[in-house]
């Protein structure tokens, strides 16, 4: 990664070998810069401890950057709207990263003379996920060079990502998967929480970890209660609101939590009570979970060996939806998807069993 030197900012390895930064001046605290040198909240904390002693605020990479180069495109792309509000922030990370591996080779260069085979050389030899990320991310860089003039044309606009060979993805759970994790976590943890709910709203772990008591919302008409949120992935595209009614199964799992669950803010907590701090911290814990439960690895079509993860659930509600006879539309307003293509995997399945059901019954009319 590009190394960015900042005043009165100190970096080191501590006992444990993670790399630290402190914000030190003489007759003040010393301050811990949370994140990587560069990045937003890194930045912010560092403007925020300058302003305390009375140093205007810099920009970063003002100085060590060269006009029209790679870098400065960088930095610049960095505060600009198509990056800072256009994308959501796991995006960001991801293509942050990206283009500090880039800048760490390239940075010196001028944007203005990459060429499409530039591309292609840089993607060679990655794998196919690799080869798709980091041509979003430096279509993205090179479409802002073009919108700000720093170049006249897009060097990636024709070339093409590789295709993919179709994943299964996260392993469906079923029914007995369901049993025996409930067998396992009574009624009254945190553990038996998480699967209610996602079970019951079909939801995302990121949803699922800032779920609390804030989004429920009771009737005036029946008094039943829903969960009401929108959520996350959608934000920055549909912003679709979803309110779904609580089930009987998810409010006995509030109820018998300790200290009221249904008051937290965030109905999951850690062991020490708190919220996760992210939607991976949540997974990890699921995880843990599914372990404890005895859920083992199982090996499937495709030859990968998956284990049983939170997003699983999502697809089993879905599941169980179809199978109770939902159709598309209705699915797709407790899913937040956008299009029932997304969902007639769910339809097939269904359709096949049931087909399949019919053709046998009829084969035994038949014989006998």
């Amino acid at each position: 990664m590009a190394q960015i030197k900042l005043k009165h900012v100190n970096s080191f390895y501590d006992r444990h070998g993670k790399l630290r930064h402190l914000f030190r001046y003489p007759g003040t605290k010393s301050l811990t810069l949370p994140g990587l040198p560069g990045s937003p909240d890194f930045m912010d904390a560092y403007q925020s401890a300058l302003a305390r002693i009375g140093v205007k605020s810099v920009e970063i990479g003002a100085k060590r950057t060269l006009v029209g180069s790679v870098d400065a495109a960088i930095v610049k792309y960095y505060r600009s709207d198509a990056f800072t509000k256009a994308l959501a922030p796991e995006t960001q990370r991801m293509r942050r990263n990206i283009l500090e591996r880039f800048r760490t080779e390239h940075g010196g260069k001028r944007i203005a003379t990459l060429q499409r085979g530039h591309v292609l050389k840089l993607l060679e030899g990655m794998k196919p996920h690799a080869q798709k990320n980091w041509l979003k991310t430096l279509r993205g860089l090179m479409l802002f060079a073009v919108a700000e003039g720093m170049r006249g044309d897009d060097p990636t606009a024709n070339v093409k990502p590789p295709k993919i060979a179709r994943s299964m993805g996260h392993m469906t759970w079923l029914e007995p998967q369901v049993v025996q994790y409930r067998k396992h976590h009574k009624v009254g943890t945190v553990a038996r929480l998480a699967i209610e709910l996602l079970l019951n709203i079909a939801a995302r772990r990121y949803d699922a970890h800032v779920i609390g008591s804030q989004h429920v919302l009771i009737s005036n008409k029946d008094g039943k209660k829903k969960l009401c949120w929108r959520p996350h992935k959608t934000l920055r595209s549909t912003g679709k609101m979803l309110k779904i009614p609580i089930l009987p199964s998810l409010q006995a799992a509030l109820d018998a939590m300790p200290d009221g669950g249904n008051e937290a803010l965030a109905f999951l907590t850690t062991d020490h009570g708190r919220p996760f701090a992210s939607a991976a911290a949540f997974g990890n814990k699921f995880a843990d979970w599914c372990k404890q439960a005895g859920l083992k690895p199982v090996l499937c079509d495709d030859g990968r060996v998956r284990n049983y993860r939170a997003h699983g659930l999502r697809k089993a509600a879905l599941r169980a939806l179809a199978h109770a006879g939902c159709t598309g539309i209705e699915l797709m307003h407790v899913s937040g998807h956008s299009s029932l293509k997304q969902l007639q995997e769910y339809l097939d399945e269904v359709d096949q069993e049931r087909m399949a059901g019919s053709a046998m019954d009829k084969l035994v009319a038949a014989e006998g």
